[in-house]
């Protein structure tokens, strides 16, 4: 009986699965591939919103089938009606590739999809709750079809995921109770590489800096405040003429993720000021690599790093600069601070992460792969 058991949990799924090229979900889906490869499951992945780069586009095409749909992805559109195509997009590629699933991570993307396949909806971040978060306000006026498009999509889903219980609490908080709500936290795997503290220089961040959810002008005003360089990766410039003047820290720009791992495990610390991070892939990434983190405090890095990082207020340059000075002079607990960070970074391993995926698929795909067989 055991036997059996094992090996319907490893019949072959093919699932079609909703990226984007823009932030960390990219990330995601890629290495959730990979470390599901071993696991049986193949990938059909539909790109939507800004089209990849080559360097995306074979590294997609390596892990599964690639298709790139030229439509808008909900923070981006101005009107409810600039996603009206996407439902029956998504579903009809569901039905041409013969997916056994359908892993959509954006929850608009499932709202009014007539499809009999099993849907599983990954909140990564919404309007609404970045909202909440950065603003401490509702959507403003004219925006409301966020939140109804949102709450539809959560409602379609026969599963609903977040990446952390933090973001899972903030979603019930905006969208009310959700069914079938679970938590599968982003993975990264162990660093291949990793440098000697005495070789390591300068302070890194990682983000979308456009994006005011990043805090990235705290970083620039953190800057002027150190003697050593404050080094931000990631783009200033958004797809929306969303733009970031930097006046004291060093703008690196959109790097590849080779690259920007190499320059995150080479930084004696890295730095965060977010004040939205429904999980925060890029202090995970730090943490493999033994760089200790100074995090803004808030709910998601306090659940995720708390014991294993230093914690600032968000909104103060001077604090940060205390903190990284702190890190920077006192190796002892420069040392103590990157072993703890390193350690907890073996919580969020591409393994865990997999085997909770492949539960979740099960649950859905089976019974209805088993149904159609009958």
């Amino acid at each position: 009986m055991r036997r059996r058991r094992s090996e319907k949990a490893l019949a072959p799924l093919r699932v079609l699965m909703t990226l984007d090229t823009v932030g960390g979900v990219w990330r995601f889906g890629m290495d959730l591939a990979r470390a599901l490869q071993p696991r049986n499951v193949s990938f059909i992945f539909a790109v939507l919103g800004p089209a990849p780069t080559e360097a995306q586009k074979q590294e997609a095409e390596a892990l599964g089938q690639f298709v790139h749909l030229p439509l808008l992805l909900d923070w981006m559109a101005k009107t409810e009606s600039d996603l009206a195509a996407i439902p029956a997009s998504i579903a009809d590629l569901a039905q041409r590739y013969e997916a056994d699933l359908i892993h959509l991570n954006l929850p608009t993307q499932a709202a009014e999809i007539q499809t009999d396949k099993p849907i599983v909806v990954m909140s990564h971040s919404c309007v609404p709750t970045w909202f909440q978060a950065v603003r401490k306000s509702a959507p403003p006026e004219g925006w409301e079809w966020h939140a109804r498009l949102n709450r539809q999509g959560i409602n379609r889903a026969d599963i609903v995921l977040a990446p952390s219980r933090s973001h899972a609490e903030l979603m019930i908080a905006t969208y009310g109770q959700i069914r079938n709500l679970r938590v599968v936290h982003n993975a990264t795997g162990p660093a291949t590489h990793v440098v000697d503290r005495s070789s390591r220089d300068g302070i890194v961040a990682v983000g979308r800096w456009w994006d005011d959810g990043k805090n990235g002008a705290v970083l620039d005003q953190l800057a002027a405040l150190l003697k050593r360089p404050v080094t931000m990766i990631g783009s200033c410039s958004g797809p929306n003429g969303e733009t970031l003047p930097l006046h004291h820290a060093e703008p690196a720009g959109s790097l590849c993720h080779a690259e920007t791992l190499e320059r995150v495990g080479k930084a004696e610390v890295f730095v965060s000021p977010s004040l939205y991070e429904p999980f925060g892939l890029a202090a995970l990434e730090a943490a493999a690599r033994r760089t200790p983190l100074v995090l803004a405090d808030i709910p998601t890095y306090r659940e995720l790093w708390d014991g294993a990082a230093l914690f600032v207020p968000p909104n103060d340059p001077a604090a940060y600069a205390e903190a990284i000075d702190k890190l920077v002079n006192e190796r002892q607990l420069r040392e103590i601070l990157s072993q703890l960070a390193s350690n907890r970074a073996t919580r969020f391993s591409p393994v865990r992460q997999a085997t909770a995926m492949r539960a979740v698929y099960d649950t859905l795909a089976l019974p209805a792969m088993n149904m159609h067989a009958g």
